[in-house]
């Protein structure tokens, strides 16, 4: 039920600093472009300066990269972060890099948040799990 909660979506301009010697993107790019659409994410949900007044911060745990179809510059990919799962110390986003009906990575980051006056994770903020659970609502009423 939660694939689709709390989800946001991007175009994606290709650089042409991003492509390889080969003339497709370099995978390390998919990486900065997950980071992007968290950014968009959190910016939409809990911005870093509401974040920063409560003195916490997201920090990544893991990311995972599924290459598969390479990307050249003359694509038009979309990007989409959705929260695959939101506990109460821990996040889970899913990511997918498009075009149509082509899937060309699919990714999944898990962090937590960070206390930066007690210097060690804390709970997920309690406005992210309301937007979470409220969003879960309405997606079961739909």
């Amino acid at each position: 039920m939660s694939a689709n909660v709390m989800i946001v979506e991007m175009e994606i301009g290709i650089k042409a600093y991003d492509i390889d010697a080969m003339g497709i993107v370099s995978n390390i790019v998919y990486i900065r472009w997950f980071e992007d659409l968290r950014h968009l994410f959190l910016e939409k949900h809990f911005p870093y300066n509401e974040m920063i007044a409560t003195n916490i911060s997201p920090i990544l745990i893991k990311t995972e990269v599924h290459y598969k179809v390479p990307l050249t510059i003359q694509d038009h990919p979309r990007g989409t972060c959705r929260i695959k799962n939101l506990g109460s110390s821990k996040w889970e986003m899913d990511f997918e890099i498009f075009s149509g009906d082509i899937i060309y990575c699919k990714g999944k980051q898990t962090g937590c948040f960070y206390n930066l006056e007690k210097q060690r994770p804390s709970l997920v903020p309690e406005r992210l799990l309301e937007a979470y659970e409220k969003a879960k609502l309405q997606m079961h009423d739909e």
